[in-house]
This record gives structure tokens, sequence and C-alpha cells, in this order.
């Protein structure tokens, strides 16, 4: 079983969203970014030391060598990956960048209006664009302060 499918199951399986695995260069560090959507106020101390926990003794069964492993919230400013986000977070200011230029750009900032049939919908200042799911490289919410 790849580290991926191993981290889903079990973040999953203690009723948590795998949001996100960095890993540095050399694999020694991994980062988990974990969400609670059910959860008033997101996602605690308390909860990301449980997940550490768990993966830390799984890592120890699956002989994952790794140096440090961090698990955190994913943030304000948090990564958009699956089609399901790109719905779930509708009406949020976000930033997209594509592998493949659309109309000769790769990079955008606007108000995201959903995800159908593999198309992402977002409202620019002077437009509406589709862009393709698939060609997303990345994509991050953008975070209003008050």
């Amino acid at each position: 079983m790849d580290l991926n499918t191993l981290l889903e199951t079990t973040v999953t399986g203690l009723g948590y969203e795998l949001v996100d695995v960095e890993m540095s260069p050399r694999g020694r560090t991994i980062r988990v970014f974990i969400d609670a959507p059910a959860k008033e106020g997101g996602v605690d101390v308390e909860d990301c030391a449980k997940v550490s926990n768990q993966l830390s003794r799984l890592f120890e069964v699956e002989n994952i060598d790794y140096d440090r492993l961090e698990i955190s919230s994913p943030g304000m400013d948090r990564v958009v990956k699956k089609e399901a986000d790109f719905a779930r977070f509708a009406g949020q200011s976000i930033q997209i960048k594509l592998r493949i230029p659309h109309n000769n750009r790769r990079n955008f900032q606007g108000l995201l209006l959903g995800c159908e049939n593999g198309k992402v919908g977002l409202r620019l200042e002077k437009e509406d664009v589709e862009l393709e799911f698939n060609n997303i490289e990345k994509a991050r919410l953008v975070p209003k302060f008050d």
C-alpha cells in the first residue's frame, strides 16, 4: 500500500478529511494537512495530536522511514484539490494556476462558482470563465480579513 493510500485510509478512519500531504525532498519530513468539516471551528491541537499518535504507530508497523511527522489544519488559505472541494467552497475567493494556459493565461483569481462535469467555474472582474479541472496545477482559497 502506498503512503497516500495509507494516510487517506487512516485519517478518514479517524473521522477527518485528508486535505494534502507534503514530503521534504528526501522524504525525511512528512506534513499531513487534515480537516474536520463537520466540526464547528475546524481542527484543533487535540485533533492533530490524535492523528499524529495514530500515524506514528502505523508508520512503525509499516516500516515507513521518516525523521519528523507534522500534522496541521489546512489553514485559511487551504489547498483545494478534489472536485468535491471546488463544489464545497463555491462562493469563496480562490487563486488557480493552470498547467496549460487558457486564453494565454495560467494564473487566475476570482470568485469560485463551483465544479460541474469536470469544469471549474470562476467569476473574474469582467467575465466568467470555465477551466478544465484536469488542467489545474494548484488552487488555494484566498482568505478575507475584515
